[in-house]
């Protein structure tokens, strides 16, 4: 399914992440993978508040929860600047959608990392 909102159909998500050697890119391509398949699943579910937004913001988050051991096999890890930029892009895509009154930490509430 191609995205249909611009702002992030046409978004690099985790840009910064990839420029940082430390990250390695067939785990960060998984993560792209999550985000993607967020947007897509917002576009398909059309959440009509907040909790319904969370809802779908803590199964990606999960997502991630499980990418770790990828990371953490490659010789990386989800560490303060991947956290940072991780949460920026689901902040994004909330905005996108119409969600910009989202707690950015809500977006990730379900995070290990």
């Amino acid at each position: 399914m191609a995205i249909a909102e611009q702002r992030v159909a046409e978004r690099k998500f985790l840009r910064g992440l990839y420029e940082d050697p430390y990250f390695p890119d067939q785990v960060l391509d998984q993560g792209v993978a999550v985000l993607t398949a967020l947007c897509e699943r917002i576009e398909a579910e059309r959440p009509a508040d907040l909790a319904a937004l969370y809802a779908l913001t803590d199964a990606a988050t999960e997502e991630f929860n499980a990418l770790e051991a990828a990371f953490e096999a490659a010789g990386s890890e989800i560490e303060t600047v991947a956290r940072e930029e991780i949460a920026e892009e689901f902040w994004v895509i909330a905005s996108a959608y119409g969600f910009a009154a989202a707690d950015p930490e809500r977006l990730v509430g379900a995070r290990y990392w």
